[in-house]
């Protein structure tokens, strides 16, 4: 490739980048301000100097226009909330008080308002706070964050353009408000949101924007004649004003299908695209019409998903082939970069062979400045990062480290049989009613209780050296002590260990399993000041030794009452890892299945009774298009099934799901052949209990009844009405009482006072039954 008078003009962007700090100081002020040690201001000066800090960097390492707006005390979409002036009337005097204090109640809620749904953004870990929109709804633009961000940047001599969530995938994302009565569509109320785009468009033009992008994902999802025709009826109204910036409209996460030929056709200046590998059809789809002359193409050819290094000859080839589509080509990555770690220089204890196969966000952003300046200036400006980046991959694909012949035969030896249970659920669910002793409405936790300070010190201490492995043992035999002895108390039915010696639920798992490393810097945003570190799947998968048998059979030993064994399924240890690229991820699915089947038959052999196998990513990692789900469908549930189809009928096994949307699934919860499932349901008021009953579900489920995510206690009234609710759609012998979802994150105060109210409802109803 040579350089051409297009490509002359390439600049390199990213769409977003991770915001909490290279030592997690955005985590740390924002929980600061909630515990009433760091005030607001100082927060806001936290917060300003990240922004600034991470506008250096980028511009330092040759971005010619950096993205404002993107940055968020807790989610994006509650950001445009605020913006949109869509703030629920339960939370508008809050608001209207402190408008600080009043974002994060709408976030986490207070003990007498309830916070706003959560759920994950699209096929993401990452979760976001659901608009509550109705016909009354009243929108009024507030810009003024915006419009503050801008400035800073500009302030500092960059290029600078806005992101702000359109206009579209805002009222796809929402829900009707609490309280509406009847078939409401959000996306009805379009007309009306739109002259507020207007007004914060020409607000941002005043402060001297040249560009706007606007997020539309989810036009990259199926859509209807009618949201395609709302799409195009937004960016012609758009389009047509006269007091605004150049507009960018961004896809991402996949191919954006009947949605291109609209966005195309647009009077937008420009579209921002995905043409990595789920979204390659991008390529295609765009010549078919005709390009987009005229306009603007940033070409997201970077993967901002996952953390393996760029074929940059690859994008090259890509972005040679997009030359000849538009009036300019830029280069990106394919989303923001808030879904990966910060950076791969600070870590210190993975091999330095394999830190060469690694890119988080800054080295991501160094491979999209490299594409840039190849595509600008030509090929030979950039010889030596060709030359290292061909010995990355090379060096990755002839790598022993990746392939374990042993795992691979024992995968490919597995057979349906493999993943049945040996008899129907009916059959089960008497041996376990036997076995097990259990009232109406039995009561439990989802598995983890609260992470203390003291449990984090052990666990430092033991790393640091300073204390063995004989003392930390005893510092987790002391806490789960206290967690059973609390639970009989309590009169919680089944128990369970707490997780006290898990640092996260994914991470510990992969820890102790071959192919999998671990972080010590890899920190990503999960929700709000939540981080976790998502293991790297770097080679086959295999179980050296039992993970969980210890402290569940040491917590047995405590109590007469059940204790449930805890794992993480495999379809969530993939999703909440970043997995191989380089083979199909349901060979990975069956690697990982195999190895917690060990795991779920030595808990058997042990003499555990209850045993959970968590897929809260089963929704999550669905494709956002139909026709790519049932092939996946198919290799998930029986990964599942291939990791508990091994037990006795009286073992029972349960599963757990969280803040995602189960109608689109609950054909494949009734495939996983679990006998117990438990759902987040408080938020969404028990809507997949209505699911569940529709689709005629016929195992026990727990669809919970407390609010974890959430710093309120719920009285037992409240608990109770939630649980009558479930009861309206699921048969009391077949319903369970429990959580949303586990308490790690919850401190123990509110922890006893909420399991209290809990149990105190189940016996309540009980009593009425």
């Amino acid at each position: 490739m040579t350089s051409t008078s297009a490509a002359a003009q390439a600049r390199a962007t990213v769409y977003g980048y991770p915001r909490q700090g290279p030592n997690r100081e955005l985590k740390k002020a924002i929980e600061g301000y909630w515990k009433g040690r760091v005030g607001a201001e100082a927060l806001r000066t936290t917060a300003a100097e990240l922004r600034r800090a991470t506008w250096r960097q980028l511009a330092d390492a040759g971005v010619d226009e950096v993205p404002t707006g993107d940055f968020s005390y807790y989610d994006h979409v509650l950001d445009a909330t605020v913006m949109l002036g869509a703030v629920p009337a339960r939370h508008r005097e809050a608001v209207a008080a402190d408008p600080l204090a009043g974002y994060f109640a709408m976030a986490r809620g207070t003990q007498d308002v309830a916070p706003l749904e959560m759920t994950k953004w699209f096929d993401t870990n990452y979760h976001y706070l659901v608009p509550e929109l109705g016909p009354d709804t009243v929108f009024t633009a507030d810009s003024a964050k915006q419009v503050a961000e801008l400035r800073e940047a500009l302030a500092l001599g960059l290029a600078a353009r806005p992101v702000l969530v359109g206009p579209v995938t805002y009222l796809l994302l929402a829900k009707p408000a609490p309280g509406v009565v009847g078939d409401f569509d959000p996306l009805t109320l379009l007309d009306r949101l739109l002259p507020v785009y207007g007004e914060i468009l020409a607000d941002l033009r005043a402060a001297g924007a040249e560009w706007i992008q606007l997020d539309e994902p989810a036009l990259v999802q199926d859509r209807t004649p009618a949201e395609l025709n709302a799409a195009a009826r937004a960016y012609r109204d758009l389009g047509a004003l006269t007091d605004r910036p150049k507009l960018l409209v961004a896809s991402y996460f996949d191919r954006l299908g009947d949605a291109l030929p609209v966005l195309a056709k647009a009077p937008v200046e420009g579209l921002a695209l995905d043409f990595t590998e789920g979204a390659a059809a991008n390529l295609d789809a765009l010549a078919a019409v005709g390009g987009l002359p005229g306009k603007r193409l940033v070409a997201g050819v970077v993967d901002g998903r996952n953390i393996w290094v760029n074929d940059l000859q690859r994008s090259l080839t890509t972005l040679g082939t997009l030359l000849g589509l538009a009036d300019r080509v830029d280069v990106s990555a394919s989303c923001s970069l808030l879904h990966v770690p910060l950076d791969a220089a600070v870590e210190r204890d993975i091999d330095p062979q394999i830190l060469r196969w690694l890119a988080f966000a800054r080295q991501k952003t160094t491979e999209v400045v490299t594409l840039a300046k190849g595509l600008d200036r030509g090929l030979d400006t950039i010889t030596a990062e060709l030359a290292a980046n061909r010995a990355d991959l090379a060096s990755r694909a002839q790598s022993p480290i990746t392939r374990d012949p042993a795992v691979r035969a024992r995968a490919a030896a597995a057979t349906e049989a493999d993943a049945r249970r040996s008899q129907p659920y009916a059959e089960r669910a008497s041996a376990q009613r036997t076995r097990l002793g259990l009232p109406l409405l039995p009561t439990t936790t989802i598995g983890s209780f609260p992470q203390t300070g003291e449990l984090r010190a052990a666990r430092a201490d033991l790393r640091a050296g300073r204390i063995g492995t004989a003392g930390y043992e005893e510092r987790i035999e002391a806490e789960i002590r206290e967690v059973i002895s609390f639970q009989e108390k309590t009169g919680l039915d089944v128990l369970v260990h707490g997780e006290p010696e898990r640092n996260d639920m994914v991470q510990y798992f992969a820890e102790q399993l071959t192919g999998y490393l671990a972080t010590q810097h890899g920190w990503v945003q999960s929700y709000g000041t939540r981080y976790v570190r998502p293991p790297i799947l770097a080679g086959d998968i295999a179980r050296p030794a039992p993970m969980t048998v210890r402290w569940t059979t040491f917590a047995q030993s405590l109590t007469d009452r059940p204790v449930k064994g805890m794992l993480t399924g495999p379809v969530t240890m993939l999703a909440w890892s970043f997995v191989r690229d380089d083979q199909p991820l349901a060979e990975t699915a069956r690697q990982v299945a195999l190895a917690l089947r060990d795991e779920v038959n030595d808990l058997e052999e042990a003499g555990t009774s209850v045993i959970q196998v968590d897929e809260p990513a089963l929704r999550e990692t669905l494709p956002l298009r139909a026709a790519d789900r049932a092939a996946y469908l198919a290799w998930a549930t029986e990964a599942f099934r291939l990791t508990t189809g091994g037990v006795r009928p009286d073992t029972q096994i349960h599963t757990h799901m969280c803040y995602a949307e189960f109608g689109d699934i609950v054909q494949a919860i009734d495939d996983l052949d679990a006998d117990v499932i438990s759902l987040e349901a408080a938020r969404s008021h028990m809507q997949v209990a209505r699911e569940l009953a529709s689709h005629g579900y016929p195992r026990e489920a727990g669809p919970g009844v407390y609010d974890i995510h959430s710093p309120r206690v719920p009285g037992a009234e409240e608990a109770a009405e939630l649980l009558r609710t479930g009861l309206r759609a699921i048969p009391a012998e077949r319903l369970w009482v429990n959580p949303d979802c586990g308490l790690k994150t919850r401190g123990w105060p509110e922890t006893r006072a909420s399991l209290e109210n809990l149990v105190a409802a189940a016996q309540a109803v009980r009593s009425e039954l």
